[in-house]
């Protein structure tokens, strides 16, 4: 599931972090920033024979859909193998400097945006600057610019969200928006909201009626911030939230420009009104996942990917990405691709592996994982499954985003330990322990902190 992905890129930093930087340290990788190909090209057949080696993190059904791309790239390049090695993130991510290091290794790897991953193995050398591939194939003028800033940095390695290309996004992505169970609005005649002000509506007539307007459990600090970042993107532009989690100011972002605050705010009023499930303190993020899915409550904050609805189930159940409240006719909404690949320096055949990023990247690619009910990206007029509506109401959310260029990115990505911030914070918020401008304050410090370290190298 993508949330699980999600979580574990965030969670599981400072060991990756750790093993990265020390592989920039004297005595072991040496760095070489802008590491790019002398020469591009799209003529794979004349490399005869290649084989690729590929390190991913897709497993399950994620695996299934590489297979399937994997099939229908052979079939195009038929010159062209491709041989996975996959295992689950924390085992990529904390080995993925050394085994990039090394001239045996893959030819292409999965890598975590960010500070912990792809910065550190761009500005180390080990992946390389894709600027020439992304003229000779198109990518910067397919893929949304706000969107090209989460796989971007600077030749050093050191400024997020600007310079250059490392790394292309699979043809899949991962939102956070509102889900809602249509039954229980049906039987109160509520609509489905298509406002901040129509949900906060149907929240009070769904109190009201004596049922839970919002499934919530907050004991899990990772996911229990889906919420406060679901309700910060209707508030902060997706400039200023993207400005801060690049760093574009440097040490002098500032936070309280994003929508953080209000965001607090208009959670901590739902709380106060009763809207969240009972007892939400002590329930933990699998339960209120179940619990939603269950029917025991109207709407949940969540990332697509996390729900395994039936056949019945997506009769009833609906996705929605609600619009700005400054202006109801943008929207904004935390997204980014389920995974990214990069290409290894050492890679033989740089222009073999373009190649299959390209085409995980595709409309191909999109259509396989629509088949199998991922959510695409970077197309529009695939083919969706006309028995799932719940699933086009996922889809309609995903082209609202492409639409408006809204993407912003997951805002924990500003710091290795910001999501542990938010998470708490928003914790002891609840509880009446802290305010929201406390809550800014905390998360402030954090970005703080993190930018002196950046700049003290």
């Amino acid at each position: 599931m993508a949330i699980r992905k999600r979580l574990l890129a965030a969670v599981a930093v400072a060991a990756p972090l750790a093993l990265l930087l020390s592989a920039c340290a004297p005595g072991a990788v040496s760095t070489q920033p802008n590491k790019q190909p002398t020469s591009v090209s799209k003529n794979i057949a004349s490399e005869g024979d290649v084989t690729l080696k590929m390190l991913d993190t897709f497993q399950g059904g994620d695996s299934t859909w590489v297979n399937a791309v994997i099939k229908q790239f052979e079939a195009k390049y038929p010159n062209v193998k491709i041989s996975r090695t996959t295992q689950n993130f924390d085992q990529v991510m904390s080995t993925l400097n050394l085994r990039l290091a090394d001239p045996n290794g893959p030819d292409i790897a999965t890598v975590n945006n960010g500070w912990q991953s792809e910065g550190t193995l761009a500005q180390a050398g080990l992946i390389l600057n894709l600027d020439k591939y992304a003229s000779l194939y198109g990518w910067k003028s397919e893929i949304p610019a706000t969107m090209q800033r989460e796989l971007e940095f600077t030749p050093d390695g050191k400024q997020m969200g600007s310079g250059s290309l490392y790394a292309v996004p699979t043809a899949r992505s991962s939102l956070i928006g509102l889900y809602y169970d249509k039954g229980i609005l049906d039987s109160l005649g509520l609509p489905v909201p298509q406002t901040l002000a129509d949900f906060e509506a149907d929240c009070a007539k769904i109190k009201a009626a004596g049922k839970v307007p919002i499934v919530y459990g907050s004991e899990d600090k990772g996911p229990n911030t889906a919420i406060l970042l679901a309700v910060q993107d209707l508030y902060g532009t997706a400039q200023n939230i993207g400005d801060f989690v690049y760093s574009k100011n440097g040490s002098s972002g500032k936070i309280a420009d994003t929508g953080i605050v209000q965001a607090a705010q208009t959670v901590k009023k739902w709380a106060d009104a009763g809207w969240l499930t009972p007892n939400y303190a002590g329930i933990q993020y699998a339960d209120a996942v179940n619990a939603f899915q269950s029917g025991k409550g109207a709407f949940r904050f969540e990332y697509t990917g996390t729900f395994s609805f039936t056949p019945a189930q997506q009769q009833s159940f609906g996705y929605v990405q609600l619009p700005q409240v400054a202006d109801p006719s943008t929207v904004v909404g935390t997204g980014s691709p389920s995974a990214n690949l990069a290409i290894s320096a050492k890679s033989k055949h740089p222009d073999a592996a373009a190649a299959f990023l390209d085409f995980i990247a595709g409309k191909e690619a999109a259509q396989l994982g629509v088949d199998q009910g991922d959510l695409p990206l970077l197309h529009s007029g695939l083919s969706v499954p006309s028995n799932n509506p719940e699933f086009a109401t996922e889809v309609a959310g995903q082209n609202a985003l492409d639409k408006d260029n809204g993407y912003v990115p997951y805002f924990d990505w500003s710091t290795p330990t910001m999501l542990d911030t938010l998470g708490t914070q928003l914790q002891l918020l609840l509880a009446g322990r802290a305010t929201p401008d406390q809550l800014a304050q905390a998360a402030q410090q954090d970005y703080d902190k993190f930018q002196t370290q950046q700049k003290n190298g």
